[in-house]
């Protein structure tokens, strides 16, 4: 089995390393990473510069450019044969509801995706004890499944672990995407050269945090899975939408 790992923290990350560890008893494990913190980088592609692959001592690949990026040199063009799956992370901290949008955890896994390989995306819901151990159980876990008993379909996973000892994990849910609050104010700085600076402020807290959704499971001590799609389509506007057009004048 041909695994392909990335991130969105860098390849130089506890979490990659302790992924790659778990993984690589379940066969071929290539990681292919960002060079630096990318957090929060989303779906970009980098497109008006080249992109350069160097290879760490530890043998992990790390690329000048983003998780989506990482994927893409991966899966057309740097590796002789494609991966069977790719899986994202650890990541440290959650990835729940909004913050999929944001995330370069679930864009490099939805890179894959959209490559036509089955892909996962896992996060350490982060609370200060950082149970990376417990993470990478999980997603060796899954993986072990897939290989064993695959699904038969390309697939998007944003998986989120509670930071607890494996132990002490409830069990697994599938779940929805909750909802959080909007994002608190910018914070306004100076620099030292006394420019005005902004930092974009905390994500906002669970609004809906619901039976069924990924807060309520992990909450509870409880892995979330929620399978992703990529079609944003907002289907049920469309009728609105065309009504709305065909009063809008010429």
């Amino acid at each position: 089995m041909r695994i392909l790992l990335s991130n969105d923290d860098g390849y130089f990350a506890p979490g990659i390393t302790m992924l790659a560890e778990a993984l690589s008893t379940l066969g071929e494990v290539t990681v292919v990473a960002p060079e630096r913190d990318r957090s929060g980088a989303s779906n970009s592609l980098t497109l008006d510069r080249p992109l350069t692959v160097k290879r760490a001592q530890n043998g992990f690949y790390y690329v000048n450019g983003t998780p989506t990026d990482c994927v893409h040199l991966a899966v057309t063009g740097l590796l002789d044969h494609l991966p069977d799956i790719v899986v994202s992370g650890i990541n440290h901290g959650a990835n729940m509801g909004d913050d999929t949008i944001y995330s370069g955890t679930v864009a490099a896994a939805t890179e894959g995706f959209l490559l036509g390989i089955p892909s996962i995306a896992i996060s350490l819901v982060a609370e200060g004890s950082d149970h990376f151990a417990t993470a990478a159980e999980v997603a060796r876990q899954l993986v072990d499944r897939f290989r064993m008993q695959p699904l038969g379909q390309p697939v998007l996973l944003n998986v989120n672990v509670p930071d607890v000892p494996h132990g002490q994990l409830c069990g697994a849910e599938i779940t929805r995407l909750g909802k959080r609050h909007k994002a608190e104010p910018v914070v306004k700085s100076a620099s030292p050269r006394g420019e005005v600076v902004y930092w974009v402020g905390a994500a906002g807290g669970a609004q809906d945090a619901g039976e069924g959704t990924d807060f309520h499971a992990v909450a509870r001590k409880v892995v979330s899975i929620t399978p992703l799609q990529m079609d944003l389509t907002h289907f049920s506007q469309m009728q609105a939408v065309q009504e709305w057009l065909g009063q809008a004048p010429a």
